[in-house]
């Protein structure tokens, strides 16, 4: 009699609920939208209202003058402003860390990236420029190898990096007095990338739609008993 005992199986990763995380990362996202929007309103404000006679708020040597009434409201919005992009930034991170997680267990293939990545892919300079959009994507492939990735993946990817090269971006911020000099004395690229950075917003609220339906709906059919 053989009695060597045969190994349990592996169980499948457990799949995580993915509508809750999206819904709240929809909504950081236009809460974010919001924020951009309104820093845009002040640019065009500043712009309109031109720099004091005074100067820029810094003017070297350590000499800082005092802000104007409007300089400080900006300041306001601008901190404002931050602060809902970093909890929009964690809303987003959460249902991705989902999103990743799910596709590794109906897929059963090792995500493309290691989980550090998930993070450290949108900081490490050079690398940010793909990592985050190729974890998205590998998501997405890993459940559904025959189907085309969806065109709102590469928009929002695009929008992004546009509002980054603008200079006014989560990773690549410039000095808030810095914005204050530049809405003075070229406003249209911050616009630009106010304007950016707003339809990338948007774009990702599409694409975490887009992207949870088509994963929920595989999740529901692996949930069915077999017939």
């Amino acid at each position: 009699m053989n009695n060597q005992e045969i190994p349990a199986p592996t169980p499948s990763p457990a799949l995580r609920p993915v509508r809750g995380a999206a819904r709240c990362a929809v909504t950081a996202l236009a809460l974010a939208a919001l924020a951009w929007a309104a820093r845009a309103v002040w640019h065009v404000r500043l712009a309109l209202t031109g720099q004091p006679a005074s100067g820029p708020p810094h003017q070297g040597d350590g000499v800082h003058r005092p802000l104007t009434a409007l300089e400080d409201s900006y300041h306001l919005v601008s901190s404002v402003g931050g602060v809902v992009t970093v909890v929009c930034a964690l809303a987003f991170l959460s249902w991705l860390d989902r999103v990743r997680d799910n596709a590794r267990a109906l897929s059963g293939a090792q995500p493309r990236y290691a989980y550090p990545w998930l993070f450290a892919g949108w900081i490490v300079p050079v690398v940010n420029l793909w990592i985050p959009r190729g974890i998205v994507a590998d998501a997405h492939r890993s459940v559904f190898p025959d189907r085309r990735l969806p065109a709102v993946v590469n928009w929002w990817w695009g929008l992004w990096l546009a509002g980054l090269a603008g200079g006014v971006g989560l990773v690549y911020a410039d000095s808030t007095d810095e914005v204050i000099v530049r809405a003075y004395t070229d406003v249209l690229p911050l616009l630009a990338a106010d304007t950016a950075i707003v339809a990338a917003a948007g774009t990702a609220a599409l694409m975490i739609r887009t992207l949870t339906a088509a994963q929920q709906q595989r999740m529901d059919e692996a949930a069915r008993p077999a017939a």
